[in-house]
């Protein structure tokens, strides 16, 4: 077998291979693309409408005030803040009889809060039990030792109501 050549393969053509190229691929005509839907225009008014005043959530003060009635809070005062606040719809202020009496009063709260639904309130002032702020989104509770109370006035501060010009000059001639 001597001077046998065992061909295994065939020679390659030099012929070269055609590569796609970016323009050899078709683009769709311009009319065959999809127009994006134009966005209805808005009616032009000339006043921007007012918001609707809000109202108090009943079921939420009564709730509220359920609670403070059970645990036996004094001078329950309810101040109506809608349309007067951003920060909430409604101030309650309450006593409690001493420190311990103030703080059981706001854990008692915060925790009914939560099993009914209303979510976890937010409780501020609780260690010390002087002033416990209890916030109960649309409903702020403020309860207080009767002494920080009478200091702080918060029902008269938030319950002032406006006077006319003319009742305060002629009280201040008496």
């Amino acid at each position: 077998m001597k001077g046998s050549v065992l061909a295994t393969s065939k020679p390659r053509s030099a012929k070269p291979r055609a590569s796609k190229s970016k323009t050899d691929i078709a683009a769709p005509a311009s009319s065959e693309l999809p127009t994006p839907a134009k966005p209805p225009k808005a009616a032009k008014t000339s006043k921007t409408p007012k918001a609707p005043a809000r109202v108090v959530d009943a079921a939420l003060l009564a709730y509220v005030l359920q609670s403070l009635d059970d645990d036996k809070a004094e001078d329950v005062k309810t101040v109506d803040l809608a349309g007067r606040s951003a920060m909430c719809d409604a101030l309650v202020v309450a006593s409690g009889r001493s420190q311990r009496h103030v703080a059981a009063i706001a854990e008692h709260l915060a925790k009914k809060l939560k099993e009914a639904g209303y979510g976890p309130a937010h409780v501020e002032g609780l260690p010390q039990g002087d002033w416990v702020l209890v916030d109960a989104y649309d409903v702020i509770v403020h309860i207080f030792r009767p002494e920080v109370r009478a200091y702080y006035d918060l029902e008269g501060m938030w319950s002032v109501d406006e006077k006319r010009p003319e009742e305060t000059v002629g009280s201040a001639a008496v």
